[in-house]
C-alpha cells in the first residue's frame, strides 16, 4: 500500500511540452502600423461613396449602386487583410476556406436580395417609373 501513495506525481511530469502550441507561428498579429492603414483605408473607402452619393456626382443611380457594392467589397477586403489577419497561410489555409464560403454566401444573399427588390418593384409598383431620381421622388404628392 506504501507503493501508491508515492506515485501521487505522475501526470505531471509534461509540464513543459505542448501548452505553447496555440502559439505556433502561423497566426499572424497585426501592428499598430497594420491597424493604422486599415483603419485609413476604411476611412477612405467609406468617405469616397459618401461624397459620390451626397453631392449626385453619378447620375444613374443604377450605376451609383454598382460604383458602391465595388466600394463595399474592396472595404471588406481590407477589414479582412487588417483587422482579421486572413490570408492563404493563416490557420493552415482553414481561414482561406472560410473566406471562399462566407463570399459564395454573401454573393447569392445580395444578387438574391436585389433580385426580389426588383421584381417586387416592377410588379408591384408597375405604374411608377423604375428606378427614381431624387427630384421625381422630392415631386410625388
Amino acid at each position: 500500500m506504501s507503493d501508491h501513495k508515492h506515485h501521487h506525481g505522475h501526470g505531471h511530469d509534461d509540464h513543459g511540452h505542448g501548452h505553447d502550441d496555440h502559439h505556433d507561428g502561423s497566426a499572424v498579429h497585426g501592428s499598430m502600423k497594420d491597424y493604422v492603414i486599415g483603419f485609413v483605408l476604411s476611412v477612405i473607402l467609406t468617405a469616397i461613396p459618401f461624397y459620390l452619393v451626397m453631392n449626385n456626382v453619378i447620375t444613374d443611380p443604377a450605376t451609383t449602386g454598382f460604383v458602391i457594392l465595388g466600394f463595399a467589397a474592396v472595404q471588406m477586403v481590407v477589414h479582412m487583410v487588417y483587422f482579421l489577419h486572413m490570408n492563404a497561410k493563416s490557420e493552415g489555409g482553414w481561414n482561406m476556406l472560410a473566406l471562399i464560403f462566407t463570399v459564395i454566401i454573401v454573393v447569392i444573399t445580395l444578387a438574391g436580395s436585389l433580385w426580389v427588390m426588383y421584381h417586387m418593384n416592377k410588379n408591384m409598383m408597375p405604374n411608377m417609373p423604375h428606378i427614381m431620381t431624387p427630384q421625381q421622388a422630392h415631386d410625388m404628392p
